[in-house]
């Protein structure tokens, strides 16, 4: 049984954490696996006045949430309360958060078990390794080689793990003897809790470029939607007047109408016709001539 002491200092716990809570419009859980110590200490220090994070046992999380009965949906986040988690109170926004998080990710050496980040081709080229059993090592995991001025080489570029694969003993082995770093070391939200809204990994994942490139084009449709349609904006309205001075010059030279603005233009239209005409009369007035009979 914890002592008196012990227990009132948990309940201090559980109040404070309940007091965190209620301050900060967000709360996220990111996982501390693969996180370095030193990494923590630079978020910490980065985010400190954006973001308080706090590495709490689950437990004490647990009992907070249920003093906060105020907070619509709170109680879900429960059901993520695993593992070794460091969690971040904040008022940023839960996108914004996430991206600031993978901008300070850090590539690092792979180990058994871990999860390929990227695609990972090993280079042509010297490995800087004497010839020896490194040679099995390489061709065991698929890389071509030769030996070449008493070192090891790899004979062309290899493909040895797509993104997402689970890396092998044997292939964490000679990726750390060749120094390539493939799996990314960083505090990711698991999933963050936002004014009543439980928002998972994968949904806090965003293509900024995708992104951009979408708004761009929905941005260029409308647009063009809007001046077919001759509905006035306040960033259309120059391009719809221009349209619509074009229209109507059109219309005015067209339909012979003379103006200020159009009246060298009809004198213009009208000569050329003339030359043209003109230009046609002696074949016309040819034909119109009757043939005399001899």
């Amino acid at each position: 049984m914890p002592s008196q002491q012990v227990l009132q200092e948990k309940i201090s716990e559980v109040e404070e954490i309940a007091q965190l809570i209620k301050k900060y419009k967000a709360l996220g859980i990111a996982s501390l696996q693969k996180v370095r110590a030193t990494q923590l200490q630079e978020f910490k220090k980065n985010l400190a006045d954006k973001v308080y994070m706090r590495v709490i046992k689950n437990t004490l999380v647990r009992k907070a949430i249920e003093n906060c009965k105020e907070k619509p949906n709170l109680e879900k986040l429960a059901d993520h309360l695993t593992g070794s988690n460091v969690y971040l109170f904040t008022n940023l926004n839960p996108f914004k958060l996430a991206l600031i998080l993978e901008k300070g990710k850090v590539r690092t050496t792979a180990k058994a078990g871990d999860i390929a980040a990227f695609d990972i081709i090993v280079p042509a080229g010297n490995t800087g390794q004497p010839p020896g059993p490194i040679i099995s090592q390489l061709n065991a995991v698929g890389l071509p080689t030769r030996i070449e001025a008493g070192s090891v080489w790899v004979s062309k570029d290899t493909l040895v793990a797509r993104k997402g694969d689970v890396i092998d003993e044997r292939l964490a082995s000679v990726l750390s003897k060749l120094g390539i770093k493939p799996v990314e070391a960083g505090l990711s939200i698991r999933v963050i809790y936002d004014e009543g809204l439980i928002i998972a990994q994968e949904q806090l994942r965003i293509d900024i470029k995708e992104t951009q490139q979408t708004i761009q084009k929905a941005h260029a449709d409308a647009f063009a939607l809007s001046l077919s349609a001759a509905y006035p904006t306040p960033e259309n309205t120059v391009a719809l007047l221009q349209l619509a001075h074009q229209e109507a010059y059109a219309l005015s030279i067209n339909a012979a109408i003379p103006t200020k603005k159009t009246i060298a233009d009809l004198i213009r239209k009208a000569h050329m016709e003339m030359l043209s005409l003109s230009s046609r009369l002696p074949t016309l007035e040819g034909k119109a001539t009757p043939t005399e009979k001899g």
